[in-house]
């Protein structure tokens, strides 16, 4: 067995384990073995004074951290050891005021933030939906709120008689007011001034020539709903280049990605976005690919090769998503990752590469398949294999032997090394070929 985030090996037992034991319980249960080396192959030491401690370990643990144990007595040969099998309590579990925590392979003692979100989960409340005492439903902004129903009738996601609802009653329709006060959720979405009580709230964004050269940046404030609008407008007049084309006399101008792709990367990252961590949603233009990047960790349980496709619409702030939603601005719960990657393929491109990286979700997406391909290291048969899928809808082994004059065994292992980007589709034989895939996963 090698050490996991489930697993822990320990030569012999200090009384220190005892946190390790309480990060466990914090988390998803684990199990620690007491005689076996921390080291690879994980050999088993005969431990001294077995008999004493598989009396004291329980009791230790049920005295400093008030929970039970499983603890048994394991043999490999003539060899004696331990293990602790610990379970993922319901409840907060603390070692002498502290709360250990264990992610990944490693144990962590939660502080700040991070602690106040892991003692609001434990008790199945969001950060967003807690209540803001100091701040009335008049502090809010009436301007965005009215602006907000417009748009949700107009949609027909809202009932007409919205427009005449009280501002208590609106609020609570869209689960943003909890026994008769905002949460945090209603004062990010529709206060002037959000910043005051949630340092981070707001989002920068920059142009750079490289990763080392900025160009030029600016910071847009204000409510969420405000955001959107405001920081769509930024990209789309002074951050992303138009593509001239002509048809006929006419002047035809088009952004380098799908409008409705690039909204839907923004409305993510700001309804994903975990506003505990006070740090600003990040947007970075460069003159071949944008950047999303928003603060955020992901439950333990998602991982890239199935976070999009279990949960699609990994929503981080229910409330926030859900009064996207009801305004028109989400087209409908889950469909946010489908929408951008769709958009994405019918413009001709490839879908953006997503990636957990810098304590956030960073969604990033190029408008030139070429240079993402050659980025990942695809040679120039591979990207003239992909471009045509992406021009054409699909390649075949017939279309690769015609475009790149190879053997049928030479086109078949072509397109089984691009496996990243293509998928097998159709029957086998005459009826088979090849599409782009629906989703890109980072490293």
């Amino acid at each position: 067995m090698d050490e996991s985030q489930n697993i822990e090996y320990k030569s012999s037992w200090h009384d220190e384990y005892l946190k390790w034991i309480c990060g466990f319980a914090n988390a998803n249960g684990g199990k620690i073995y007491i005689g076996v080396k921390d080291d690879y192959p994980h050999d088993v030491i005969d431990i001294p004074n077995v008999d004493k401690l598989m009396e004291d370990i329980p009791n230790k643990v049920r005295d400093i951290l008030g929970i039970m144990v499983d603890v048994n007595l394991l043999h490999a040969g003539k060899k004696k050891y331990i293990e602790i099998v610990v379970e993922s309590y319901p409840y907060p579990v603390t070692y002498k005021g502290q709360y250990h925590y264990r992610s990944g392979s490693t144990k962590q003692e939660l502080k700040g933030a991070a602690l106040s979100k892991f003692l609001l989960h434990k008790v199945g409340v969001r950060w967003c939906n807690v209540q803001v005492p100091s701040i009335t439903p008049e502090d809010l902004s009436a301007e965005d709120i009215r602006i907000y129903k417009e748009k949700g009738v107009k949609k027909k996601r809202l009932d007409s008689e919205v427009l005449s609802d009280s501002l208590a009653d609106f609020l609570s329709s869209l689960h943003l007011m909890n026994d008769g006060q905002v949460t945090r959720a209603g004062v990010l979405l529709f206060h002037p001034r959000p910043e005051r009580l949630f340092p981070g709230s707001f989002i920068k964004i920059g142009f750079f020539r490289s990763d080392t050269e900025l160009v030029f940046q600016d910071e847009v404030h204000g409510s969420l709903v405000q955001q959107v609008e405001r920081t769509f407008d930024l990209l789309t007049t002074k951050y992303l280049n138009y593509l001239i084309s002509y048809e006929r006399l006419q002047r035809i101008e088009t952004l380098p990605y799908p409008e409705e792709s690039i909204r839907e990367c923004l409305l993510n990252s700001i309804a994903h976005k975990d506003y505990s961590e006070q740090i600003p949603i990040q947007i970075s233009v460069y003159p071949d690919k944008i950047v999303f990047w928003n603060p955020g960790s992901l439950p333990e349980s998602w991982n890239l090769d199935n976070l999009f496709k279990k949960h699609p619409s990994c929503a981080f702030n229910p409330s926030i998503a859900n009064a996207f939603f009801r305004c028109g601005e989400i087209e409908a719960w889950g469909r946010g990752i489908g929408k951008i990657v769709n958009g994405a393929i019918e413009g001709k491109l490839l879908p953006p590469i997503f990636n957990i990286s810098f304590g956030g979700l960073m969604v990033m997406f190029y408008n030139n398949p070429t240079a993402q391909l050659k980025e990942s290291g695809i040679n120039e048969r591979g990207v003239m294999i992909v471009n045509h899928a992406l021009k054409t809808g699909k390649v075949s082994n017939s279309d690769v032997r015609e475009m790149l004059k190879v053997s049928k065994p030479t086109a078949t292992r072509l397109l089984a090394s691009l496996s990243q980007y293509l998928e097998l589709k159709g029957t086998t034989g005459k009826g088979t070929y090849y599409s782009v895939k629906g989703l890109s996963m980072g490293s």
